[in-house]
């Protein structure tokens, strides 16, 4: 099978376009002719490599994908040949405790597609059945790729972790990453009223079009922590999404008291001071979690079929340009999802 994959860490150069033997499925799995697989800053640190990373070299970047079901393993009955599946990249053992309590994305040897075991930045991947999403006949690939990782995010996030309900005001650190503009349209659906922070003009005009109903640019406002404070009549918002990680000082700030700091991820930096005063002062909570439980990955995808919730596809690369995709998305030039075309 044709694949994009590095055999050592470093930058784009090291992604190579090659051949790679097609993996055989095992009983339960199936094996997928990827169509669509989408971008993740995960897979550019994943490549860059950072202390204590083990991988199996050479590795496949890819969390997201959708495409044909072409083989089935042993014991497979749910699914047929020719089927369309949109991938679940959380994956969870199925057997220990959390598992077992449908709390598959807190498992006890939990990985992600793409960051410790090989993706979608193929043309094969073979996954057990339980990972799959069945998809109409009518409903795009690179759409499904797009969706699949980062509505189940702002879902568990937002509904689950965070509790977001009608009438709440929500803020959002940053416009154009695919959580980010994701969890634009979550909040939206919820009934929340949503401020936006973003680098510049054109990305909040995008978000705008998305729902936003308060922008705010820090590329023309020194502190916007103060912004949001003055936006919401000195009140401070219910909740605000904070994937950044440097950014906690200035949000919870922004934060009204009682509020809820929700995050899942780091994308600047993983360590950073924080004023603990404001937290036990303001009676603050962060809230931390990764992807969704299997579940709940079925219930958001559902409404991205009805069309509840509409993936942004910001632009798509054929896969042997998957280092040039890596690259617009590490710059920040995207709004909504980069996806790569397997034909």
């Amino acid at each position: 099978m044709k694949t994009i994959l590095f055999q050592q860490h470093g930058g784009p150069e090291v992604l190579e376009y090659t051949d790679f033997p097609t993996p055989e499925p095992k009983a339960g799995e199936v094996l997928i002719r990827i169509r669509a697989a989408a971008l993740n800053r995960m897979d550019v640190l994943v490549r860059n490599g950072w202390p204590g990373l083990k991988l199996e070299l050479p590795h496949i970047n890819g969390a997201d994908g959708a495409g044909e079901i072409s083989q089935l393993g042993d014991n497979v009955v749910d699914f047929k040949i020719g089927d369309r599946v949109a991938i679940n990249a959380n994956l969870g053992c199925g057997e220990c405790e959390f598992c077992s309590n449908g709390q598959d994305n807190m498992c006890r040897t939990w990985h992600l597609l793409g960051e410790t075991i090989r993706g979608t930045y193929a043309e094969y991947i073979c996954l057990p059945t339980r990972q799959l999403y069945k998809l109409p006949d009518n409903f795009d690939f690179h759409a499904s790729a797009a969706a699949a990782l980062v509505y189940q995010t702002a879902w568990h996030s937002m509904v689950k972790r965070g509790g977001i309900k009608a009438g709440e005001t929500v803020a959002i650190v940053g416009a154009g990453g695919g959580v980010n503009s994701a969890s634009i349209q979550v909040a939206k659906y919820l009934g929340a009223r949503v401020l936006v922070v973003g680098s510049n003009s054109k990305k909040l005009a995008q978000a705008e079009a998305l729902g936003a109903d308060i922008l705010i640019d820090r590329s023309k406002v020194e502190d916007w922590s103060k912004a949001i404070f003055l936006a919401t009549e000195k009140r401070g918002v219910d909740a605000i999404i904070d994937n950044v990680g440097t950014t906690f000082p200035l949000s919870l700030r922004a934060l009204r008291k009682g509020g809820r700091l929700l995050t899942v991820g780091n994308s600047a930096a993983p360590r950073f001071e924080i004023d603990n005063r404001f937290i036990f002062a303001k009676h603050l909570s962060i809230i931390g979690s990764t992807m969704s439980t299997l579940a709940e990955f079925h219930e958001v995808m559902d409404l991205v079929i009805a069309g509840k919730l509409k993936p942004i596809i910001d632009k798509t690369y054929p896969l042997k340009d998957a280092a040039a995709a890596q690259e617009r998305l590490w710059r920040g030039e995207n709004f909504g999802k980069i996806t790569l075309n397997i034909p």
